[in-house]
Protein backbone atom coordinates (compact mmCIF):
# COMPACT_ATOMS: atom_id res chain seq x y z
CA UNK A 1 0.00 0.00 0.00
CA UNK A 2 1.65 3.43 -1.03
CA UNK A 3 0.00 5.47 1.89
CA UNK A 4 2.33 8.47 0.84
CA UNK A 5 0.72 8.18 -2.96
CA UNK A 6 -2.70 8.36 -1.43
CA UNK A 7 -2.74 11.44 0.67
CA UNK A 8 -1.65 12.95 -2.42
CA UNK A 9 -4.40 12.02 -4.11
CA UNK A 10 -6.88 12.58 -1.66
CA UNK A 11 -5.70 16.20 -0.76
CA UNK A 12 -6.35 16.95 -4.24
CA UNK A 13 -9.94 16.48 -4.14
CA UNK A 14 -10.57 17.53 -0.71
CA UNK A 15 -7.43 19.64 0.04
CA UNK A 16 -9.74 22.45 1.97
CA UNK A 17 -11.44 19.82 3.73
CA UNK A 18 -11.17 18.71 7.66
CA UNK A 19 -9.42 15.62 8.46
CA UNK A 20 -8.18 15.53 11.95
CA UNK A 21 -9.45 16.54 15.13
CA UNK A 22 -7.07 16.86 18.02
CA UNK A 23 -8.63 18.73 21.34
CA UNK A 24 -8.91 22.16 19.86
CA UNK A 25 -6.71 21.58 17.17
CA UNK A 26 -8.54 21.13 13.31
CA UNK A 27 -6.19 20.10 10.19
CA UNK A 28 -7.28 19.89 7.02
CA UNK A 29 -5.66 17.60 4.32
CA UNK A 30 -3.48 20.44 2.94
CA UNK A 31 -2.25 20.69 6.58
CA UNK A 32 -1.67 17.42 6.83
CA UNK A 33 -0.11 16.87 3.70
CA UNK A 34 2.41 19.83 3.92
CA UNK A 35 3.15 18.47 7.80
CA UNK A 36 3.75 15.35 6.41
CA UNK A 37 6.03 16.42 3.71
CA UNK A 38 8.05 18.53 5.95
CA UNK A 39 8.48 15.68 8.63
CA UNK A 40 9.71 13.47 5.33
CA UNK A 41 12.38 16.01 4.43
CA UNK A 42 13.31 16.01 7.62
CA UNK A 43 13.80 12.64 8.14
CA UNK A 44 15.38 11.84 4.47
CA UNK A 45 18.23 14.12 5.98
CA UNK A 46 19.13 13.11 9.03
CA UNK A 47 19.89 9.46 6.87
CA UNK A 48 16.31 8.09 7.21
CA UNK A 49 15.92 6.18 3.90
CA UNK A 50 13.97 2.37 3.25
CA UNK A 51 14.24 -0.23 5.83
CA UNK A 52 15.23 2.13 8.10
CA UNK A 53 13.67 1.58 11.88
CA UNK A 54 12.08 4.77 12.99
CA UNK A 55 10.90 4.22 16.86
CA UNK A 56 7.67 6.28 18.26
CA UNK A 57 7.76 6.37 21.75
CA UNK A 58 4.38 8.79 21.99
CA UNK A 59 1.08 9.14 23.47
CA UNK A 60 -1.51 9.83 20.56
CA UNK A 61 -1.58 13.02 19.03
CA UNK A 62 -0.72 15.06 15.55
CA UNK A 63 2.71 14.77 15.62
CA UNK A 64 2.41 10.51 15.40
CA UNK A 65 -0.33 11.09 12.38
CA UNK A 66 2.53 12.81 10.95
CA UNK A 67 5.41 10.71 11.56
CA UNK A 68 3.80 7.42 10.58
CA UNK A 69 2.63 9.17 7.18
CA UNK A 70 6.46 10.63 6.90
CA UNK A 71 7.63 6.92 7.43
CA UNK A 72 5.51 5.35 4.84
CA UNK A 73 6.00 8.02 2.35
CA UNK A 74 9.72 6.92 2.60
CA UNK A 75 9.19 3.63 2.62
CA UNK A 76 10.74 3.38 6.33
CA UNK A 77 9.65 0.72 9.05
CA UNK A 78 7.79 2.15 12.07
CA UNK A 79 8.27 0.50 15.62
CA UNK A 80 5.35 2.07 17.76
CA UNK A 81 6.09 1.60 21.52
CA UNK A 82 3.15 1.81 24.11
CA UNK A 83 3.71 5.08 25.80
CA UNK A 84 3.13 3.74 29.18
CA UNK A 85 6.53 1.26 29.27
CA UNK A 86 8.83 2.32 31.30
CA UNK A 87 13.24 3.66 29.99
CA UNK A 88 14.18 -0.35 30.37
CA UNK A 89 11.40 -1.51 28.57
CA UNK A 90 11.70 1.01 25.70
CA UNK A 91 15.24 0.36 25.42
CA UNK A 92 14.86 -3.70 25.87
CA UNK A 93 12.53 -2.82 22.64
CA UNK A 94 15.35 -0.34 20.58
CA UNK A 95 17.90 -3.15 20.37
CA UNK A 96 15.73 -5.93 19.71
CA UNK A 97 14.19 -4.10 16.46
CA UNK A 98 17.50 -2.31 15.85
CA UNK A 99 15.94 1.48 15.56
CA UNK A 100 18.56 3.87 14.24
CA UNK A 101 16.16 6.99 15.49
CA UNK A 102 13.55 7.69 18.19
CA UNK A 103 10.95 9.99 18.11
CA UNK A 104 9.28 10.85 21.27
CA UNK A 105 8.89 13.90 24.15
CA UNK A 106 10.30 14.99 26.77
CA UNK A 107 9.01 12.72 29.52
CA UNK A 108 9.37 11.93 33.18
CA UNK A 109 12.55 9.78 33.18
CA UNK A 110 13.94 10.84 29.68
CA UNK A 111 17.84 11.17 29.61
CA UNK A 112 19.20 11.11 26.10
CA UNK A 113 22.13 10.26 27.23
CA UNK A 114 20.95 7.39 28.67
CA UNK A 115 19.33 5.99 25.98
CA UNK A 116 21.71 6.12 23.90
CA UNK A 117 24.13 4.56 25.96
CA UNK A 118 21.42 1.74 26.71
CA UNK A 119 20.55 1.68 23.23
CA UNK A 120 24.12 1.67 21.38
CA UNK A 121 21.88 1.50 17.81
CA UNK A 122 19.55 4.78 18.42
CA UNK A 123 21.82 7.74 16.06
CA UNK A 124 19.25 10.17 16.82
CA UNK A 125 16.59 11.30 19.01
CA UNK A 126 14.08 13.52 18.01
CA UNK A 127 11.79 15.44 20.31
CA UNK A 128 7.80 16.79 19.18
CA UNK A 129 8.99 19.44 22.41
CA UNK A 130 11.66 21.19 23.68
CA UNK A 131 14.99 20.21 22.36
CA UNK A 132 17.65 18.98 24.87
CA UNK A 133 20.95 17.87 24.28
CA UNK A 134 22.09 15.20 22.57
CA UNK A 135 18.32 15.79 20.50
CA UNK A 136 17.04 17.22 17.73
CA UNK A 137 13.52 19.18 17.88
CA UNK A 138 10.57 17.92 15.12
CA UNK A 139 10.05 22.03 15.22
CA UNK A 140 13.18 21.92 12.85
CA UNK A 141 11.19 20.42 9.98
CA UNK A 142 9.18 23.50 9.71
CA UNK A 143 12.09 24.47 7.80
CA UNK A 144 11.89 21.86 5.07
CA UNK A 145 10.46 21.97 1.66
CA UNK A 146 6.63 21.19 1.88
CA UNK A 147 6.61 18.84 -1.25
CA UNK A 148 7.81 15.41 -1.49
CA UNK A 149 8.27 13.33 -4.20
CA UNK A 150 6.06 10.15 -4.48
CA UNK A 151 8.34 7.18 -4.00
CA UNK A 152 7.69 3.40 -5.13
CA UNK A 153 7.41 1.02 -2.51
CA UNK A 154 7.36 -2.52 -2.43
CA UNK A 155 4.47 -4.59 -0.76
CA UNK A 156 7.17 -6.52 0.79
CA UNK A 157 9.15 -4.09 2.62
CA UNK A 158 8.30 -4.01 6.10
CA UNK A 159 6.02 -1.11 6.92
CA UNK A 160 5.55 -1.64 11.25
CA UNK A 161 7.40 -3.72 13.55
CA UNK A 162 4.68 -3.96 16.25
CA UNK A 163 5.44 -4.91 19.63
CA UNK A 164 2.68 -7.40 21.27
CA UNK A 165 2.19 -6.73 25.00
CA UNK A 166 4.77 -8.75 27.42
CA UNK A 167 5.32 -9.47 30.99
CA UNK A 168 8.40 -11.30 30.82
CA UNK A 169 11.67 -11.14 28.92
CA UNK A 170 11.16 -9.26 24.99
CA UNK A 171 7.26 -9.36 23.69
CA UNK A 172 6.83 -10.48 20.07
CA UNK A 173 7.69 -8.18 17.70
CA UNK A 174 5.35 -8.95 14.88
CA UNK A 175 6.45 -7.74 10.98
CA UNK A 176 4.15 -6.03 8.98
CA UNK A 177 4.66 -5.90 5.10
CA UNK A 178 3.24 -2.44 3.67
CA UNK A 179 0.77 -4.71 1.58
CA UNK A 180 -0.59 -5.73 4.84
CA UNK A 181 -1.61 -1.97 5.78
CA UNK A 182 -4.54 -2.99 3.18
CA UNK A 183 -5.94 -5.58 4.73
CA UNK A 184 -8.21 -3.98 7.64
CA UNK A 185 -9.27 -1.26 5.18
CA UNK A 186 -10.26 -4.07 3.02
CA UNK A 187 -11.91 -5.76 5.44
CA UNK A 188 -13.99 -2.93 6.65
CA UNK A 189 -14.89 -2.11 2.90
CA UNK A 190 -15.87 -5.66 1.76
CA UNK A 191 -18.58 -5.58 5.13
CA UNK A 192 -19.50 -2.29 2.98
CA UNK A 193 -18.76 -0.52 6.77
CA UNK A 194 -17.10 2.34 5.11
CA UNK A 195 -16.85 4.66 2.15
CA UNK A 196 -15.26 7.68 2.54
CA UNK A 197 -16.22 11.39 3.84
CA UNK A 198 -17.43 9.43 7.19
CA UNK A 199 -16.41 10.29 10.92
CA UNK A 200 -14.36 8.12 13.22
CA UNK A 201 -12.94 8.23 16.60
CA UNK A 202 -9.51 6.97 17.71
CA UNK A 203 -9.22 6.30 21.38
CA UNK A 204 -7.15 3.28 21.02
CA UNK A 205 -2.86 3.63 21.59
CA UNK A 206 -1.26 4.35 17.99
CA UNK A 207 1.00 1.52 18.91
CA UNK A 208 -1.99 -0.74 18.99
CA UNK A 209 -3.14 -2.66 15.72
CA UNK A 210 -6.71 -1.27 16.60
CA UNK A 211 -5.02 2.31 16.45
CA UNK A 212 -2.76 2.10 13.31
CA UNK A 213 -6.11 1.86 11.21
CA UNK A 214 -7.15 5.46 12.25
CA UNK A 215 -4.57 7.17 9.96
CA UNK A 216 -5.40 5.14 7.15
CA UNK A 217 -8.54 6.09 6.96
CA UNK A 218 -8.47 9.21 7.59
CA UNK A 219 -5.61 9.09 4.09
CA UNK A 220 -8.53 7.23 2.68
CA UNK A 221 -11.32 9.68 3.14
CA UNK A 222 -12.77 9.75 6.62
CA UNK A 223 -12.77 12.76 9.28
CA UNK A 224 -10.68 11.35 12.18
CA UNK A 225 -11.12 12.85 15.78
CA UNK A 226 -8.22 12.10 17.87
CA UNK A 227 -7.91 11.21 21.74
CA UNK A 228 -5.09 11.80 23.41
CA UNK A 229 -5.87 8.89 25.60
CA UNK A 230 -8.92 7.01 26.38
CA UNK A 231 -10.69 8.68 28.82
CA UNK A 232 -14.62 7.14 28.96
CA UNK A 233 -16.64 10.42 29.74
CA UNK A 234 -14.89 12.29 26.71
CA UNK A 235 -15.18 9.85 24.84
CA UNK A 236 -18.77 10.33 25.64
CA UNK A 237 -18.90 14.06 25.22
CA UNK A 238 -16.52 13.64 21.83
CA UNK A 239 -18.88 10.90 19.93
CA UNK A 240 -21.78 13.41 20.92
CA UNK A 241 -20.11 16.98 20.11
CA UNK A 242 -18.12 15.55 16.55
CA UNK A 243 -21.10 13.05 15.50
CA UNK A 244 -18.86 10.59 14.96
CA UNK A 245 -20.41 7.82 13.10
CA UNK A 246 -18.42 4.84 13.60
CA UNK A 247 -15.28 3.47 16.36
CA UNK A 248 -13.81 0.41 17.62
CA UNK A 249 -13.56 0.05 21.13
CA UNK A 250 -12.20 -3.02 23.44
CA UNK A 251 -14.64 -4.86 25.77
CA UNK A 252 -13.06 -2.98 29.02
CA UNK A 253 -13.49 0.34 27.31
CA UNK A 254 -17.04 -0.17 26.91
CA UNK A 255 -17.69 -0.93 30.52
CA UNK A 256 -15.66 1.51 31.86
CA UNK A 257 -18.34 4.05 29.87
CA UNK A 258 -21.07 2.04 31.13
CA UNK A 259 -19.84 2.05 34.68
CA UNK A 260 -19.88 6.12 34.08
CA UNK A 261 -22.70 7.67 36.78
CA UNK A 262 -23.10 10.61 33.66
CA UNK A 263 -23.70 7.91 31.18
CA UNK A 264 -27.96 8.29 31.41
CA UNK A 265 -27.34 11.67 30.29
CA UNK A 266 -26.11 10.67 27.10
CA UNK A 267 -27.61 9.85 24.01
CA UNK A 268 -25.88 9.42 20.73
CA UNK A 269 -28.14 9.49 18.10
CA UNK A 270 -25.23 10.16 14.89
CA UNK A 271 -23.21 6.36 16.19
CA UNK A 272 -23.83 4.30 12.75
CA UNK A 273 -21.50 1.15 14.21
CA UNK A 274 -18.78 0.46 16.56
CA UNK A 275 -17.28 -2.83 16.89
CA UNK A 276 -15.55 -4.18 19.91
CA UNK A 277 -12.48 -5.75 19.27
CA UNK A 278 -9.57 -7.37 21.54
CA UNK A 279 -11.52 -10.26 23.46
CA UNK A 280 -15.17 -11.33 22.97
CA UNK A 281 -17.45 -8.91 24.36
CA UNK A 282 -20.78 -10.14 26.34
CA UNK A 283 -24.25 -9.27 24.20
CA UNK A 284 -25.52 -8.25 27.56
CA UNK A 285 -22.44 -5.00 27.79
CA UNK A 286 -23.50 -4.86 23.72
CA UNK A 287 -27.38 -4.75 25.00
CA UNK A 288 -26.52 -2.23 27.49
CA UNK A 289 -24.55 0.53 25.52
CA UNK A 290 -27.46 0.25 22.95
CA UNK A 291 -29.28 2.71 25.19
CA UNK A 292 -26.71 5.10 24.79
CA UNK A 293 -26.69 4.42 21.18
CA UNK A 294 -30.12 3.81 19.84
CA UNK A 295 -29.48 4.15 15.80
CA UNK A 296 -26.12 2.06 16.31
CA UNK A 297 -25.30 -1.31 14.75
CA UNK A 298 -23.24 -2.74 17.64
CA UNK A 299 -21.32 -6.17 16.92
CA UNK A 300 -17.73 -7.57 17.98
CA UNK A 301 -15.26 -8.55 15.50
CA UNK A 302 -12.18 -10.80 15.79
CA UNK A 303 -8.23 -10.85 14.58
CA UNK A 304 -5.00 -10.87 15.62
CA UNK A 305 -1.96 -8.56 15.39
CA UNK A 306 -0.51 -11.09 13.49
CA UNK A 307 -3.15 -11.36 10.85
CA UNK A 308 -3.50 -7.43 10.59
CA UNK A 309 -6.83 -7.83 12.02
CA UNK A 310 -10.16 -6.91 11.61
CA UNK A 311 -10.30 -10.71 10.02
CA UNK A 312 -13.64 -11.22 10.76
CA UNK A 313 -16.70 -8.43 10.96
CA UNK A 314 -20.65 -8.65 10.76
CA UNK A 315 -22.78 -7.85 7.59
CA UNK A 316 -25.00 -4.84 9.43
CA UNK A 317 -27.65 -6.73 8.61
CA UNK A 318 -27.18 -10.04 9.99
CA UNK A 319 -25.63 -9.59 13.06
CA UNK A 320 -25.10 -12.13 15.60
CA UNK A 321 -24.79 -10.61 18.72
CA UNK A 322 -22.43 -13.57 20.72
CA UNK A 323 -20.13 -14.12 17.35
CA UNK A 324 -17.17 -12.05 16.14
CA UNK A 325 -18.81 -12.58 12.92
CA UNK A 326 -17.72 -13.96 9.73
CA UNK A 327 -14.50 -14.38 7.20
CA UNK A 328 -13.67 -11.95 4.54
CA UNK A 329 -13.11 -14.40 1.35
CA UNK A 330 -9.16 -14.02 1.18
CA UNK A 331 -8.24 -15.23 4.41
CA UNK A 332 -8.62 -19.12 4.80
CA UNK A 333 -9.72 -20.45 8.44
CA UNK A 334 -9.93 -23.90 9.94
CA UNK A 335 -10.82 -25.47 13.28
CA UNK A 336 -8.50 -28.12 14.48
CA UNK A 337 -8.51 -30.68 17.19
CA UNK A 338 -5.27 -31.39 19.22
CA UNK A 339 -4.16 -33.79 16.26
CA UNK A 340 -4.74 -30.96 13.39
CA UNK A 341 -7.28 -32.87 12.32
CA UNK A 342 -10.42 -30.12 11.49
CA UNK A 343 -13.23 -30.36 12.88
CA UNK A 344 -16.76 -30.46 12.16
CA UNK A 345 -18.99 -27.15 12.63
CA UNK A 346 -20.35 -26.96 15.80
CA UNK A 347 -17.29 -28.27 17.22
CA UNK A 348 -14.81 -26.28 19.23
CA UNK A 349 -11.08 -26.37 18.30
CA UNK A 350 -7.62 -23.91 17.67
CA UNK A 351 -8.78 -21.58 15.57
CA UNK A 352 -6.06 -21.29 12.62
CA UNK A 353 -5.82 -18.82 9.34
CA UNK A 354 -3.82 -18.57 6.20
CA UNK A 355 -3.83 -15.76 3.67
CA UNK A 356 -1.72 -12.81 2.53
CA UNK A 357 -3.06 -10.61 5.41
CA UNK A 358 -0.50 -13.19 7.70
CA UNK A 359 2.32 -11.93 8.71
CA UNK A 360 6.13 -13.41 7.76
CA UNK A 361 6.60 -13.60 11.31
CA UNK A 362 8.44 -12.53 14.45
CA UNK A 363 11.38 -9.97 13.65
CA UNK A 364 14.07 -11.39 14.43
CA UNK A 365 12.93 -14.50 16.26
CA UNK A 366 12.80 -17.68 14.10
CA UNK A 367 11.71 -20.26 16.90
CA UNK A 368 9.11 -18.46 17.90
CA UNK A 369 7.57 -18.01 14.49
CA UNK A 370 8.15 -21.35 13.62
CA UNK A 371 6.02 -22.19 17.24
CA UNK A 372 3.06 -19.62 15.79
CA UNK A 373 3.34 -20.18 11.62
CA UNK A 374 3.27 -23.58 10.31
CA UNK A 375 3.27 -24.43 6.28
CA UNK A 376 1.64 -20.64 6.07
CA UNK A 377 -0.73 -21.42 8.89
CA UNK A 378 -1.34 -19.39 11.89
CA UNK A 379 -1.79 -20.48 14.92
CA UNK A 380 -3.62 -18.43 17.23
CA UNK A 381 -4.20 -19.76 20.01
CA UNK A 382 -7.84 -19.10 20.50
CA UNK A 383 -10.41 -21.41 20.62
CA UNK A 384 -14.27 -21.50 19.21
CA UNK A 385 -16.35 -22.67 16.60
CA UNK A 386 -18.42 -22.17 13.54
CA UNK A 387 -21.96 -22.23 13.31
CA UNK A 388 -23.85 -23.05 9.95
CA UNK A 389 -24.29 -19.99 8.76
CA UNK A 390 -20.33 -19.23 8.43
CA UNK A 391 -20.14 -17.18 11.82
CA UNK A 392 -17.17 -17.54 14.21
CA UNK A 393 -17.78 -18.08 18.19
CA UNK A 394 -15.06 -17.21 20.49
CA UNK A 395 -14.79 -19.93 23.31
CA UNK A 396 -11.59 -18.94 24.89
CA UNK A 397 -7.94 -18.92 24.52
CA UNK A 398 -5.88 -22.32 25.14
CA UNK A 399 -4.03 -20.54 27.97
CA UNK A 400 -7.74 -18.98 29.51
CA UNK A 401 -8.74 -22.52 29.62
CA UNK A 402 -9.53 -24.43 33.00
CA UNK A 403 -9.14 -27.88 33.40
CA UNK A 404 -10.98 -28.72 36.41
CA UNK A 405 -11.27 -32.35 37.90
CA UNK A 406 -10.54 -33.13 34.07
CA UNK A 407 -13.30 -31.02 32.94
CA UNK A 408 -12.79 -28.25 30.78
CA UNK A 409 -13.11 -24.84 31.80
CA UNK A 410 -13.16 -21.31 29.88
CA UNK A 411 -12.62 -18.49 32.37
CA UNK A 412 -14.93 -16.27 29.07
CA UNK A 413 -18.09 -17.50 29.78
CA UNK A 414 -17.70 -17.14 33.70
CA UNK A 415 -17.04 -13.56 33.18
CA UNK A 416 -19.91 -13.07 31.10
CA UNK A 417 -21.91 -14.20 34.01
CA UNK A 418 -20.26 -12.52 36.92
CA UNK A 419 -20.30 -9.55 34.55
CA UNK A 420 -24.77 -9.51 34.80
CA UNK A 421 -24.33 -9.24 38.08
CA UNK A 422 -25.64 -5.74 39.15
CA UNK A 423 -22.89 -5.33 42.14
CA UNK A 424 -19.84 -5.69 39.81
CA UNK A 425 -17.73 -2.99 38.38
CA UNK A 426 -14.93 -5.21 36.09
CA UNK A 427 -13.85 -9.40 36.66
CA UNK A 428 -11.32 -11.23 35.52
CA UNK A 429 -11.28 -15.25 35.97
CA UNK A 430 -8.07 -17.17 35.97
CA UNK A 431 -7.18 -20.51 36.96
CA UNK A 432 -4.73 -21.40 39.69
CA UNK A 433 -2.85 -24.91 40.90
CA UNK A 434 -5.23 -27.22 43.16
CA UNK A 435 -3.43 -30.88 44.33
CA UNK A 436 -6.88 -32.54 44.57
CA UNK A 437 -8.39 -31.15 41.15
CA UNK A 438 -5.61 -29.93 39.22
CA UNK A 439 -6.81 -26.52 38.80
CA UNK A 440 -9.12 -24.49 40.83
CA UNK A 441 -11.58 -21.28 39.64
CA UNK A 442 -10.44 -17.95 40.52
CA UNK A 443 -12.44 -14.94 40.19
CA UNK A 444 -10.91 -11.22 40.80
CA UNK A 445 -13.78 -9.01 41.08
CA UNK A 446 -13.65 -5.11 41.05
CA UNK A 447 -16.97 -4.29 43.21
CA UNK A 448 -19.64 -0.99 42.31
CA UNK A 449 -20.81 -1.84 45.46
CA UNK A 450 -17.96 -2.24 48.94
CA UNK A 451 -20.95 -4.65 50.42
CA UNK A 452 -20.54 -7.36 47.51
CA UNK A 453 -20.01 -10.56 49.14
CA UNK A 454 -18.35 -13.88 48.35
CA UNK A 455 -21.32 -15.52 49.45
CA UNK A 456 -23.32 -13.36 46.91
CA UNK A 457 -21.29 -14.05 43.84
CA UNK A 458 -21.12 -17.87 44.56
CA UNK A 459 -25.15 -17.93 44.57
CA UNK A 460 -25.53 -15.85 41.59
CA UNK A 461 -23.59 -18.02 39.61
CA UNK A 462 -25.36 -20.88 40.33
CA UNK A 463 -28.41 -19.76 38.88
CA UNK A 464 -26.47 -19.99 35.19
CA UNK A 465 -23.17 -22.40 35.79
CA UNK A 466 -22.12 -25.75 36.05
CA UNK A 467 -20.73 -26.61 39.42
CA UNK A 468 -17.26 -27.47 38.60
CA UNK A 469 -17.26 -24.06 36.47
CA UNK A 470 -17.94 -21.98 39.98
CA UNK A 471 -15.15 -20.03 41.24
CA UNK A 472 -14.16 -21.60 44.60
CA UNK A 473 -11.73 -19.04 45.50
CA UNK A 474 -12.89 -14.89 44.95
CA UNK A 475 -10.84 -11.87 45.32
CA UNK A 476 -12.42 -8.61 45.89
CA UNK A 477 -9.76 -5.75 44.31
CA UNK A 478 -9.87 -1.81 43.37
CA UNK A 479 -8.52 -1.94 40.52
CA UNK A 480 -6.97 -4.78 37.93
CA UNK A 481 -3.95 -4.37 36.01
CA UNK A 482 -4.50 -3.42 32.15
CA UNK A 483 -2.27 -2.75 29.00
CA UNK A 484 -2.42 0.40 27.20
CA UNK A 485 -5.71 -0.96 24.57
CA UNK A 486 -7.40 -1.60 28.15
CA UNK A 487 -7.17 -5.17 28.12
CA UNK A 488 -6.93 -6.96 31.57
CA UNK A 489 -3.34 -8.52 32.01
CA UNK A 490 -4.58 -11.69 33.81
CA UNK A 491 -0.87 -12.98 33.86
CA UNK A 492 0.09 -10.76 36.46
CA UNK A 493 -3.02 -11.93 38.89
CA UNK A 494 -1.74 -15.22 39.29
Amino acid sequence: MNVGKILNEITEKKKDQDCLIFEDKIFRYQDVLEKTNKYANFFKSIGVEKGKKVAIFLYNCPEYVFSYLAIFKIGATGVPIDHRLKVNEICNILNHSQSEYLITYNFKDFNADEIKKSAPSIKEIILIDEKTSHTLSIGESENFSSFFPTTDIDDNLISLIIYTSGTTGIPKGVIWTYKMLESPIESIRYFNLFKGGETTLCCIPFSHNGGIIYPILMVLGAKLVLMKMYQPLLLLKNLLNWKVDFTFIVPTMLIGVLNLKEIDEFLLPDLKWAAVFGAPSSPDILEKFRKVAPHAKLFSGYGLTESSAPNFLHPLDRIKLDSVGMPVPWIEVKIIDEQGIEVKRGEIGEIIMKGWPITPGYYNQPDITREVIKDGWLYTGDIGKFDEDSYLYIVGRKKEMIKVGGLYVFTPEIEEVIYKHPKVREVAVIGVPDKLRGESVKAIIVPKEKDLTEKEIKKFCRQYLASYKIPTIIEFRNELPKTGTGKIKKELLR
